[in-house]
């Protein structure tokens, strides 16, 4: 096991929790987990203040798995989540963490699904509720000992939870559970009636508070690209094409993708290596000497293994893979732009990872600019752009040095001049695409996730996605929200919302379809506008619904 390893293994974490860890590529604890881990394995109630992206999901995570009994089947552990997109994140990451505990299940209870299901996986013994307060409330309204065996509590996101004014929900789920109960809250800010909550039912509580100490950097250009997480590599071999770097370190969260990401990356050609935790000491150094002295251009590596990666050669850092908080971010891009040279920073968003960037404007007061994914004809120049610089030295003296052998192969291929030239220029460059038509074909990429809302209807036009629409039944209307798949939305998402804040019977609601830009839904057409008053400040993956009626022109 590598030092870096041995983190997590130092914290007493049950073993096979250990072991999904290691699995998962997690090399280092963050501040927060570091912290958080033991107080809650020693059974303590716990404050823990931290922002979104801290890795405070494991913090809590972790240690709780870990004294949990898969033997049990009942229901030991709840964690409130403040909505639902929050709680599946939850619950996905306490299944990814419980992969080696057989018999651990984990059950997702939020508004919008079918109740029975939830009520029966937590009658059948799920040990894992992972909850919003509200549907979880209407469980209790079932089966008030529902939370009867609960041994740990988790409240995540308790300041967005009493935003959203789920106060007195909360006080229900907490008579309904054994005082003798373990209780952790973690929250961003801990305004007074986050204290009030902490006064009354933790007990004794030990305070956990990571410091933001993010510092603003300037003097680093800074761009970010929206981008599909199936696009990433196919994204970063075009952006390579156009940017002019001398070295690049690419960052990414797991080992794996280290090696993934140099293996596509040597496969175009490029001279790259990998770094991570595994790699040993000694060939650590070599892979930094060869950056240094230009037998390397590209590292692709994970945020440990660059510590104390310092090379003056480096231009350019690209986060391939968002990093877990805003500190890793000006941690990583402070790789380039050393001794007040020139520095550009890349960051790479999928839809789900907006709010992170959010989060990083907001810490390192700056804004982000977005770049758009370069087009064919962009790839196209550049590419005699680095041809033309290549071959312009040669010149000056080619003639002199070659001309007799020029002449000699005209008269033995019996060709013209510029019919030669152009087969060198092929064996030069090995092939490569050199025409539009060319560049096209080699690599169709779709639309950047953040691409403009215009061109991505018209190419979803072309691709069929503007379908004629399907008949409506008497009595409904068609609604359209610009949220669509690039946004991670369902049409479960979609109903489930309309259920919860509209009020409306499943039977009330009609065909859903959801477009990559777009989605339309059938709703009744008696007290339209009432409902749609209702959903007026509705959100889903975090993002205002805003349904309109839709004009079929």
């Amino acid at each position: 096991m590598t030092q870096e390893l041995g983190g997590f293994a130092a914290l007493g974490l049950n073993p096979n929790v250990l072991a999904a860890v290691i699995a998962t590529g997690y090399e280092e604890p963050s501040a927060i987990q570091l912290q958080s881990i033991p107080v809650i394995l020693a059974g303590h109630d716990m404050i823990g203040q931290a922002q979104t992206g801290t890795g405070k999901t494991a913090a809590f995570a972790l240690p709780i798995l870990s004294r949990i009994d898969p033997a049990k089947k009942e229901p030991q552990a709840l964690i409130l989540a403040p909505t639902r997109e929050l709680a599946l994140q939850v619950a996905t990451a306490f299944e990814t963490y419980a992969k080696q505990m057989p018999g651990l299940n984990v059950i997702a209870v939020y508004g919008g699904a079918p109740m029975g299901p939830q009520l029966k996986a937590i009658r059948q013994g799920a040990q894992v509720i992972v909850a919003t307060p509200g549907r979880l409330v209407d469980h209790l309204r079932r089966d008030e000992k529902v939370l009867s065996t609960i041994q740990h509590l988790v409240l995540d996101e308790a300041d967005e939870m009493l935003k959203l004014g789920f106060m007195d929900d909360l006080e229900v789920i907490f008579q309904a559970m054994p005082e003798s109960r373990q209780s952790v809250l973690f929250s961003a800010t801990l305004p007074h009636s986050i204290r009030s909550i902490a006064e009354k039912h933790l007990k004794e509580p030990k305070h956990v508070k990571i410091e933001t100490k993010t510092q603003t950097v300037t003097a680093i250009e800074q761009a970010h690209l929206m981008v599909h997480a199936d696009q990433k590599v196919a994204a970063v071999c075009r952006l390579l094409e156009v940017e002019d770097f001398d070295a690049l370190i690419a960052f990414v969260r797991t080992k794996q993708a280290t090696l993934d990401l140099a293996s596509a990356l040597e496969a175009k050609g490029y001279k790259v290596a990998a770094l991570n935790g595994d790699i040993a000491q000694n060939q650590r150094e070599r892979v930094i000497e060869s950056l240094k002295d230009g037998r390397l251009d590209i590292v692709v590596a994970t945020d440990v293994a660059a510590r104390g990666l310092d090379v003056p050669r480096i231009t350019h850092v690209m986060n391939v893979d968002m990093p877990y908080d805003p500190e890793s971010y000006v941690h990583r891009i402070g790789r380039t732009g050393r001794a007040g040279r020139a520095g550009r920073a890349l960051l790479l968003v999928t839809p789900r990872e907006r709010r992170m960037l959010q989060v990083i404007e907001r810490v390192t007061g700056q804004k982000v600019a977005e770049v758009r994914l370069p087009d064919s004809q962009q790839v196209l120049d550049a590419r005699i752009r680095k041809l033309t610089t290549s071959l312009s030295p040669l010149v000056a003296d080619a003639e002199a040095s070659h001309g007799d052998l020029l002449d000699r192969l005209i008269a033995d291929i019996g060709c013209s001049p510029r019919a030669l030239a152009a087969a060198l220029l092929r064996k030069a460059t090995n092939g490569q695409a050199l025409t539009l038509a060319e560049v096209e074909r080699e690599q169709p990429l779709v639309p950047s996730a953040g691409a403009p809302r215009e061109r991505r209807e018209r190419d979803g036009e072309r691709s069929g996605e503007r379908r004629a629409p399907v008949p409506l039944a008497e009595g409904r209307v068609r609604c359209r929200t610009a949220l669509g798949t690039r946004d991670g939305i369902a049409a479960k998402n979609l109903l489930g919302a309309i259920l919860n804040e509209g009020g409306l019977v499943r039977e009330a609601i009609g065909r859903i379809q959801v477009r990559e830009s777009f989605s339309l839904v059938e709703l009744p057409e008696d007290g339209l506008d009432r409902l749609l008053g209702k959903l007026k400040d509705t959100r889903v993956a975090g993002k205002q619904l805003k349904l309109r009626r839709y004009r079929e022109d």
